[in-house]
């Protein structure tokens, strides 16, 4: 076999896996939020009737005592409580909830939470977008923008 032939074979190669991973699918999950625990936690349960508590990723809202917490939550219930929701699944987390984006009628509900300023980007994730809603929130200086000094739940709950 030539030099020639083979790159032409690894190259092919290379093109056939591109192609392939260009088609994965995502996993996803479906089904109607029956629980909200706070802004960034919801329950659904599934058309096979299985409850799952999905966390939303890239996001960390105030906790239920802290300020905005209720407020957090409040939002986060009107836009889905009762829906049905598709999840776009991201992974678990430590606590064996599903981290995922969470889309009901066509907005993405993580999203929703920074644009109004009731969700910090999550520190350990790594979204160009999600930085960006957020500081465009902190501008407009919306609800936890609005405090002169905002204490991001990771460490609320570290003085806990």
């Amino acid at each position: 076999m030539t030099k020639v032939n083979l790159l032409w074979r690894i190259k092919l190669l290379l093109l056939c896996i591109l192609f392939c991973l260009g088609f994965q699918k995502t996993a996803t999950l479906t089904g109607k939020v029956i629980k909200v625990a706070d802004g960034d936690t919801i329950t659904i349960l599934t058309e096979d009737k299985k409850q799952v508590k999905i966390r939303l990723y890239g996001i960390d809202c105030p906790e239920n005592k802290q300020d905005f917490g209720t407020k957090a939550r409040t939002f986060t219930s009107t836009i889905c409580f009762g829906k049905n929701v598709t999840v776009e699944i991201k992974g678990i987390d430590r606590y064996k909830r599903t981290l995922g984006i969470v889309k009901v009628e066509g907005k993405n509900v993580n999203e929703e939470l920074l644009k109004n300023g009731l969700a910090w980007k999550y520190k350990y994730t790594y979204s160009s977008h999600y930085l960006m809603l957020e500081q465009q929130a902190r501008k407009s200086k919306l609800n936890i923008w609005s405090l002169k000094k905002p204490i991001a739940p990771w460490d609320f709950r570290k003085r806990k």
